[in-house]
């Protein structure tokens, strides 16, 4: 749990956005169950402390900044600082409390509870 709230932090040590720097949306892939909305945003390069994860009012917004150590003379760059972004609508049914974060080989992987009014109910059918 205390690692999903370093997530919803925004760290001292985060690159400040700049003019300069790209934004792109990372690809994602959503899936549901009957229990949450599992989603997986592919963040290459990205380290823990550079994501932010917000959830609030029916919207969830994800972010990280990849920043590349540059060693020695730059003589070809095709790719460098980046921040990835994305926002999406969510219902209103996420157990915002319970949402889980990790972050493991550049996929950042979000577990999206739903409340217990929102999960499918099984209606039991009585003879009469």
């Amino acid at each position: 749990m205390s690692e999903n709230r370093e997530l919803t932090k925004r760290t001292e040590g985060m690159m400040e956005k700049g003019q300069n720097l790209a934004t792109i949306a990372p690809s994602v892939d959503i899936f549901e169950n009957d229990e949450e909305i599992l989603l997986h945003a592919d963040m290459p390069g990205v380290v823990k402390e550079n994501v932010v994860v917000n959830v609030d009012n029916g919207r969830l917004e994800i972010s990280g900044i990849r920043n590349l150590e540059k060693k020695g003379a730059e003589s070809w760059q095709e790719f460098g600082d980046i921040e990835y972004r994305r926002v999406f609508s969510v219902p209103q049914s996420i157990e915002v409390d319970k949402v889980n974060a990790e972050l493991k080989d550049g996929t950042l992987r979000l577990h999206l509870p739903k409340a217990e009014a929102a999960k499918p109910k099984m209606v039991e059918i009585k003879a009469g």
